[in-house]
């Protein structure tokens, strides 16, 4: 009967220590799984990245490139678009919003209207006019939409803590005018509050580095002034030298569906937007909302641990001396690299 016991405890002792070592093993692998998801760049992301759009959808016409992007990363289950709002304050920008938002199946996205002093920049061929009446039901313009304060705060208010990622590709007039807003029905935080306590990150095409003067920053030199000395995350700028590398567009423009505001934006544009007609367009949007979702470093070195400075004319410079949780993207792969990836993604149609 001892015996008997002895080879029953002996079988347990085994079976535990095969177990062990089979967890070890496992743990080992897992390890070694993780480890080589890291190391490669791609890392898997539980939920998709909560982002809200903030664009000038023009003059230029990559904002169309960029919103193009989104939408397929959404349809991937990369992102979830919370809202998009227009910072131009040209009447048929925010219906021009609203236009892609259609086409791409997501026709609830809330659209938000630009304040009065945002700048009002018409686009020199007037594409977002032919566009609208294309591709909407019925014509609208900004004044039938609620203003960008409005849908920014119920959007952010109606978030967890620290999830959402806003992306700018146009001017910093809806950002100040929510960092400057009070407390009210949607929320009794004010606005600069709400963005500490809801957004993760900023991510904004603007500026030029390691200095310069660039067209968002420079057109509402004020609002971006203000902006970004008072606002409360980490901000990743994708600068002018990194956009105006990468060309993009002919793909969409020759094999995109004829049915889809993304091929005739592209097609008209690249045609009759500037004095000549061209093949390709900068792509200076599209990079911002890429690495919005994506890790940046997958495309880009990120270069931190530094501060924007933004002069009253709009003009900028870096200053590495002093940590602000500012960062922004310096070229890592041959132009063409990334340029194929964005335009595959514009290729994306909606089933």
């Amino acid at each position: 009967m001892d015996t008997l016991k002895k080879d029953n405890a002996n079988t347990q002792i085994l079976r535990h220590i095969t177990k062990s070592i089979q967890m070890k093993s496992i743990s080992r692998i897992a390890f070694a799984l993780l480890f080589l998801t890291l190391s490669s760049g791609f890392a898997w992301s539980a939920q998709p990245v909560k982002v809200i759009f903030d664009s000038d959808m023009g003059p230029d016409f990559d904002d169309v490139g960029a919103i193009t992007i989104f939408h397929a990363l959404a349809a991937k289950g990369e992102c979830e678009i919370l809202a998009t709002v227009a910072s131009d304050g040209y009447q048929d920008i925010a219906p021009t919003l609203e236009v892609f938002n259609r086409y791409f199946g997501k026709p609830e996205i809330p659209v938000g209207a630009p304040g009065k002093d945002a700048p009002v920049i018409a686009s020199s061929n007037h594409w977002n006019d032919s566009l609208i009446v294309k591709y909407l039901p019925q014509k609208k313009t900004n004044a039938d939409y609620p203003s960008a304060t409005e849908v920014y705060r119920k959007a952010l208010a109606a978030q967890p803590d620290g999830s959402v990622v806003i992306v700018t590709v146009g001017f910093l007039s809806n950002l100040e005018t929510l960092l400057k807003s009070e407390p009210d029905q949607i929320s009794k935080l004010s606005g600069k509050e709400l963005v500490a306590k809801k957004v993760k990150k900023w991510v904004a095409m603007a500026g030029a580095f390691p200095e310069g003067s660039e067209f968002n920053v420079k057109q509402h030199a004020k609002a971006s002034e203000y902006v970004i000395k008072n606002w409360p995350t980490p901000i990743l700028f994708s600068g002018f030298e990194i956009g105006v590398k990468i060309m993009t567009g002919s793909k969409v423009a020759s094999k995109g569906s004829k049915n889809s505001p993304v091929h005739w934006t592209y097609k008209y544009c690249l045609e009759t937007y500037d004095k000549k007609p061209v093949q390709t367009r900068n792509s200076w949007d599209h990079t911002a909302v890429l690495c919005a979702v994506r890790d940046p470093e997958n495309y880009f070195y990120v270069v931190g641990n530094g501060t924007f400075i933004c002069n009253p004319d709009g003009s900028n410079s870096w200053n590495p001396e002093k940590n602000s949780n500012h960062s922004f993207l310096v070229h890592k792969y041959p132009y063409q690299k990334i340029a194929n990836i964005l335009d595959d993604l514009m290729l994306y149609e909606p089933k």
